[in-house]
C-alpha cells in the first residue's frame, strides 16, 4: 500500500526573511521621498553648484538650483506665511506674482551665496517626524572645520513633503522675512514689495558673474 507523500514543512525562515526583506523595501521607498531625502536632494545640488561654479557662472548657478528649489521647497505656503495678515487680502495673480517672484529671489540668493568650494561638507544630524510636520537637523562643515547649523523644517502636502522654513544658526528666515515683508505691505504694498524683491534679484545679477 502506498504511503501519502509528507507535505513539505512551512519553511518559517525563508517566510520570515521575505517579510523583512519586503519591510525594508518598503521603508526604503517610504524614505526615498521622505524629508531627509529632500533636504539631502537640496544640498546634493548646492554641492554640485558649488564644485562647478566658475564653469557654470552666475546665471548657470541660477538655473541649477532653480528647479530643484521648486521640488524641494513649498514656496505657496512660504508666500502665505511671510505675507501675513496680509495674503487673504490679495488677489489671485498677485499671490502668484509674489511668490513667483520669491521663488526667482530664492534662486538668485543661492546661486549668489554658493559660488565657490572649499571643501564644505553637508552632513545630516537627525530627522523628526510629527504627523504633516518635519525637523531636519543638518550641518555644513567647513574647510576650517567648522560647523554652522543648518535646520530644516518641513510640511507634508498632498502627499509630498516641502521645506517650509530654514533656521541657520538658530535664526529663522521664516520670522525674518514675515517681519520685513510685513512692514513693506503695512507701509507701501504688495507692489512695492514685489519691486523690491526685483530690484534684489537685479543686483545679484549686476554684481556676480
Amino acid at each position: 500500500m502506498n504511503q501519502p507523500c509528507p507535505l513539505p514543512r512551512p519553511r518559517v525562515g525563508a517566510h520570515l526573511l521575505t517579510l523583512f526583506c519586503c519591510c525594508l523595501f518598503a521603508r526604503a521607498a517610504l524614505a526615498a521621498d521622505g524629508p531627509t531625502a529632500v533636504v539631502e536632494k537640496l544640498h546634493g545640488t548646492l554641492l554640485t553648484m558649488m564644485k562647478d561654479a566658475a564653469t557654470l557662472g552666475r546665471e548657470g548657478r541660477v538655473q541649477t538650483v532653480a528647479p530643484v528649489l521648486e521640488r524641494t521647497f513649498d514656496f505657496q505656503t512660504i508666500g502665505r506665511v511671510v505675507t501675513g495678515r496680509h495674503w487673504k487680502g490679495f488677489a489671485a495673480d498677485t499671490r502668484e506674482r509674489f511668490v513667483t517672484t520669491f521663488a526667482g529671489l530664492s534662486a538668485a540668493t543661492y546661486a549668489d551665496n554658493f559660488d565657490g568650494y572649499a571643501g564644505e561638507i553637508f552632513t545630516t544630524l537627525s530627522e523628526e517626524v510629527k504627523k504633516n510636520a518635519a525637523l531636519v537637523k543638518t550641518q555644513i562643515v567647513k574647510s576650517d572645520g567648522k560647523a554652522v547649523s543648518l535646520n530644516y523644517v518641513l510640511n507634508q502636502r498632498d502627499g509630498k513633503w516641502r521645506i517650509v522654513n530654514v533656521i541657520a544658526d538658530g535664526v529663522s528666515d521664516l520670522a525674518l522675512k514675515r517681519s520685513e515683508y510685513g512692514a513693506v505691505i503695512a507701509k507701501e504694498g504688495i507692489d512695492a514689495l514685489i519691486a523690491k524683491l526685483n530690484a534684489k534679484i537685479a543686483s545679484y545679477a549686476a554684481a556676480r558673474t
